[in-house]
């Protein structure tokens, strides 16, 4: 027989924990001794190593304390529950672990693995850091106010730009960020789009997963923002296209 202190040790648990138990019914108390001390043996060794797995799972102290007295059938099926629920938990944590390590190298990014891999790819096709920042920040934008359909409209620029005619299309509106707006060449540039854009799209122009949607607007509007080249091109097209 032991005492509540070799008890608590053994097992890797407080007293004040084992008195816990003990008050809620989880533990039953053993009778005293002659001296007025609690003296326990292996089945509440057994108990508590029960009672503090259960608990390190998770497990609410309500739910143990009926478990004390289920039988092995339900103990069993209970213990499968308790497994796929940590098993959840696991992939939680390694996901939220995985995203403090992106956050700790500055790689952080609220959008799909495909977009931060077509991202890295621009750099590669001769795209300005300037214009790979701009297509960051209007992906998290879109994603975070439009989730359903972001990633439709991502996969359509991204077929675009894996074809080299679109993508040299795509090179030269970046590079004519710094043009004049009056400048000849935002004319022949914008008809240009326009010609590709009938051709890839028809009359109808670009698909919209949701005619109300206000991704269109709201990606162009950023990018007008920092270029009168951009925004005087973006006036071309729309009034041709409405032609």
């Amino acid at each position: 027989m032991i005492t509540i202190g070799q008890l608590a040790g053994y097992v890797g648990v407080s007293v004040k924990t084992v008195r816990v138990y003990h008050a809620k019914g989880l533990l039953p108390e053993p009778v005293r001794d002659a001296s007025g001390y609690r003296r326990y043996g292996a089945s509440d060794v057994t108990h508590l190593i029960k009672i503090r797995t259960l608990a390190e799972a998770g497990v609410p102290l309500a739910r143990i304390r009926e478990l004390g007295s289920a039988g092995e059938e339900e103990f069993q099926q209970a213990l499968r529950e308790i497994e796929d629920d940590l098993t959840a938990r696991i992939r939680t944590l390694r996901a939220t672990r995985d995203r403090l390590r992106r956050l700790a190298a500055g790689t952080l990014a609220p959008v799909p693995a495909e977009v931060v891999a077509h991202l890295e790819r621009l750099a590669g096709w001769g795209f300005t850091p300037r214009w790979v920042d701009l297509q960051r920040d209007l992906w998290v934008l879109v994603f975070a106010t439009h989730p359903d359909h972001a990633i439709t409209l991502f996969r359509d620029q991204a077929d675009s730009l894996a074809d080299p005619e679109l993508r040299s299309l795509f090179l030269d509106y970046d590079h004519a960020h710094d043009l004049e707006a009056d400048d000849p060449r935002i004319d022949d540039l914008a008809r240009r789009i326009v010609s590709a854009t009938r051709e890839r799209y028809g009359s109808e122009g670009p698909p919209q997963p949701d005619m109300a949607s206000q991704i269109p607007d709201l990606v162009q509007n950023q990018v007008n923002a920092s270029s009168p080249a951009w925004q005087r091109i973006d006036t071309l097209i729309r009034t041709e296209l409405a032609l």
